[in-house]
């Protein structure tokens, strides 16, 4: 059986006993828990207070910042609110994934600063790098003389895959640039509206502004071949109305390629405006049209910008940088810190 994740929740207390079980038939004792989200989180709470280990939280998703912009539209229950306020006050750290992160922390949840850790996403650098553009676009069958936008991501309305759309049409419209958008997403392999039924509302959308000729839906497709897509763009485009990180900016700079984002959340922290790409204000199609006309007149802009995110994805969110921040997460709520330091300072005093 296969549940849409906002019916899990009752769910968690079998999950947190058999957890709690299998912790403790281990040979060597686990020493710490770290919780993904917020259902995790109460089976992490549940652990901490049967073994007596630390707990880390990362929500990556906070349920009032969700509710303040989805409003009815989201399907996860109330009690939700109060599990993250537990989480908030009983975790020994709180793992922020960008400055917006950290500061809804602190103003909706009244999180103790000394508590919260700044650790971003990351990438695998061995799975995105950059490649040649001609090369990725004859392996997908893209034609290779055409301005091509990638939107890629989950096909959900908050994504805010309309707003690039409507800005293909501003881009032609109102400052005489064509541009192909390539939609990679949804529910199948190939795209398809009845699995997928936004496709329905976004090829309306197409319809409606006049660009349905020049907006292609790729379908889903497996994590070996992103790397193709963003290499074969000439720019990314990412306008959700909301985003607590958004790992897709970063996958797209470490393929070389600039990024143009709504100035939210995660996205104004790793896109640096007018260095590594554009930030635009979220369901604004003419901020939108008009930075992604900027992009194609001025190619040796876009490449800059390319290169130097290539060069802030992995100095800032390598998977190799994560784990270690996350490790010193570890040893410091497990108190391998202090004892490090008490090793040091009787070695001294012996000396």
């Amino acid at each position: 059986m296969q549940l849409p994740k906002e019916q899990l929740l009752p769910y968690m207390d079998a999950f947190a006993s058999f957890m709690i079980d299998f912790m403790k038939k281990e040979a060597q004792p686990y020493t710490i828990a770290h919780a993904n989200f917020f259902m995790s989180g109460a089976v992490g709470l549940r652990i901490k207070d049967a073994l007596g280990i630390p707990l880390v939280t990362t929500f990556h998703a906070l349920g009032r910042v969700r509710r303040l912009h989805q409003g009815e539209s989201d399907g996860f229950p109330d009690a939700r609110f109060d599990i993250e306020d537990q989480l908030v006050r009983r975790s020994d750290s709180v793992i922020a994934e960008c400055p917006q992160d950290e500061s809804d922390l602190l103003h909706l949840y009244s999180a103790d600063p000394a508590r919260i850790d700044l650790v971003p996403c990351g990438f695998d650098r061995v799975e995105f790098h950059p490649r040649e553009k001609a090369v990725a676009r004859e392996r997908l069958g893209w034609p290779q003389d055409r301005f091509i936008v990638l939107q890629l991501g989950r096909m959900v309305p908050r994504k805010g895959v309309d707003n690039v759309v409507r800005a293909l049409s501003v881009c032609r419209a109102e400052h005489g640039e064509s541009a192909e958008l390539y939609v990679v997403g949804g529910n199948s392999d190939e795209a398809n509206e009845i699995a997928t039924p936004e496709i329905v509302r976004l090829r309306g959308i197409a319809r409606e502004v006049g660009v349905e000729d020049h907006v292609h839906f790729a379908g889903r497709h497996g994590r070996s071949e992103l790397k193709h897509f963003y290499n074969a763009a000439d720019v990314f485009v990412t306008t959700p109305w909301y985003e607590p990180f958004g790992i897709t900016p970063l996958e797209a700079m470490a393929c070389g390629r600039p990024v143009i984002g709504a100035d939210v959340g995660g996205i104004r922290y790793s896109v640096a405006h007018g260095e590594t790409g554009l930030l635009v204000p979220p369901k604004d199609p003419a901020a939108l049209g008009h930075a992604i006309a900027m992009l194609k007149r001025n190619p040796m802009l876009a490449r800059r910008m390319g290169e130097a995110g290539l060069a802030r994805a992995n100095a800032m969110f390598t998977w190799s940088s994560v784990a270690h921040a996350l490790a010193d997460v570890y040893a410091r709520v497990s108190g391998e810190e202090a004892q490090a330091a008490a090793r040091v300072a009787m070695g001294g005093a012996s000396r």
